[in-house]
């Protein structure tokens, strides 16, 4: 009678920031100790770590295949500013550190983004994944979860790691592509299968939602394309149009099962091409200021509200998340039975906290980081609620995010939840557990772009997208790239980069 084969031993660590080389914000440790920074040697801090997707997925899908998992670091931080280059050292090190005291493991799982950026250093997932191959050698299975927004180079692709990115956005599908991901990695410590990555470039900078079509039914193809033979997975990078750096751009992930070169490349040239065609031809729409209103306040009586995504000021891809723009235009009209939020503002959070529920007060709201926050905005406020405990959702089934301190603040006809701790709204807890009732408002402006939707379109009756001026503003050809290294053309630019492959050696070779 053959034994059970003991269980694996797995290293679990991640580093992810999605770098914004606009943004004014900078990066500091103090930004991961807010957000999540975990060592295992500082257990106060784990449970954030576990609650958020990717990581915690990673522990998850490993410990339900019966398998050890080895905790290693974790750090993730909002989008923000290149991070200084001895702050990446001090993360990356703790990473290699611990996969260097865990002993020998027989795979590596990672949580990275895919868009990290230091100061010197435009490719981090790169620099990270070659340096923990020379610390395994090659026998070692390693492979990373990445966000769909990351520009992904040859150095990740050459550094073996079998990279697979969400399909979705909103990143709904972390714990499918972890368990994904697990799966080839376990059949390559079997020696079933010996994966070869394909990585094709595709000359886009765009922002794509996959709640609608077309791009909807681009994404169920994909997985429809993952049960052809030998293909293992398939990921469609749309890139991070805010990172400048040389690889910046959508691309294609192919990972098949041996050498398959002409079918995987006619499977990446293909979907390469149905997403240049729906960049190209299918634009989102995305109104100014002044239009977005213009369209929220035509739009036909019905049951929920407008939703208008305050794209171009979302902290969840690096902007400052305190322009004052719409809700300017707001309160020039006197629009009424609206709600806005979040405002990123800890002092007017603070002052509207020290005076207190039902309280009524002159206050300065937003538009202190620089010119793209706009200007500030004097109201005359009654504070409706404080909390300290308030929490969203983040692609979980609880509210696992704190909001810090928030405040509910009543200007006219529209209720403005402003809180203290920098965060994109990600679920309808950003109001609700404020006071706000939103199935009763008409219009609701969030400071997001597209992760919202997850959560608020069971509520709302129609979504408009608002490109005014700020950080994350679509409009890319005014933004003063200085590393693309290519000649742009609206949405589309001009790159020509080889097809790269990784051959992951056969198990037991060192080579």
């Amino acid at each position: 009678m053959n034994e059970p084969a003991p269980p694996r031993r797995v290293y679990v660590a991640g580093l992810s920031h999605e770098t914004n080389s606009f943004s004014p914000m900078p990066t500091a440790i103090r930004n991961f100790e807010q957000d999540v920074c975990y060592r295992p040697t500082d257990p106060a801090r784990r449970e954030p770590a576990l609650a958020f997707p990717g990581y915690g997925d990673a522990v998850s899908v490993v410990r339900d295949h019966g398998d050890l998992v080895i905790e290693g670091p974790f750090f993730w931080t909002q989008p923000s500013g290149p991070m200084p280059i001895a702050l990446y050292e001090s993360l990356c090190g703790d990473i290699l550190s611990g996969l260097a005291a865990a002993g020998p493991v027989d795979m590596v799982v990672l949580n990275l983004h895919g868009a990290m950026m230091a100061r010197g250093l435009s490719d981090c997932e790169g620099d990270l994944l070659a340096r923990m191959r020379a610390q395994l050698g090659w026998a070692v299975p390693v492979g990373a979860l990445l966000d769909l927004h990351g520009n992904v180079s040859p150095r990740m692709i050459e550094s073996g790691a079998i990279l697979i990115g969400v399909k979705e956005y909103p990143h709904i599908d972390y714990r499918e592509r972890a368990e994904e991901l697990y799966r080839v990695l376990c059949d390559m410590a079997a020696g079933a299968a010996h994966p070869v990555t394909t990585l094709l470039p595709v000359p886009v900078l765009s922002l794509q939602g996959t709640t609608e079509q077309p791009m909807r039914g681009l994404v169920d193809d994909l997985q429809q394309y993952e049960r052809l033979d030998g293909i293992l997975s398939v990921t469609l990078m749309h890139g991070f149009p805010w990172a400048d750096g040389e690889h910046t751009g959508a691309s294609v992930l192919v990972v098949s099962d041996g050498d398959r070169e002409g079918a995987v490349l006619a499977l990446a040239e293909e979907i390469a091409s149905r997403f240049t065609d729906i960049v190209a031809g299918q634009p989102v729409e995305r109104l100014g200021v002044t239009q977005a209103v213009d369209e929220a306040l035509a739009t036909s009586p019905g049951s929920g509200p407008v939703m208008i995504a305050d794209s171009s000021d979302n902290p969840g891809g690096g902007a400052a998340c305190d322009s004052t723009f719409l809700l300017q235009e707001l309160v020039k009209r006197d629009v009424r039975n609206v709600a806005v939020g979040m405002i990123w503002d800890p002092q007017a959070a603070t002052l509207a906290a020290d005076a207190g529920v039902g309280a009524c007060l002159p206050i300065r709201i937003g538009g202190k980081v620089g010119p793209m926050s706009g200007d500030p905005i004097d109201l005359d406020v009654e504070v409706l609620n404080v909390r300290s405990d308030a929490r969203q959702r983040v692609f979980s089934d609880e509210p696992n995010d704190p909001l810090g301190l928030a405040v509910l603040l009543r200007a006219g006809g529209i209720e403005i939840v402003v809180n203290s701790h920098r965060q994109q709204v990600f679920s309808t807890e950003c109001f609700s557990e404020m006071g706000v009732d939103l199935a009763a408002k008409s219009l609701v402006v969030v400071k997001s772009s597209q992760h919202f939707r997850a959560s608020f379109d069971r509520l709302s009756r129609r979504t408009i997208y608002c490109d005014g001026p700020g950080t994350l503003t679509t409009d890319l050809e005014h933004l003063p790239y200085r590393s693309l290294g290519v000649t742009r053309r609206g949405a589309m630019f001009a790159v020509d980069r080889p097809v790269m492959a990784s051959r992951f050696p056969k198990a037991g070779s060192n080579s």
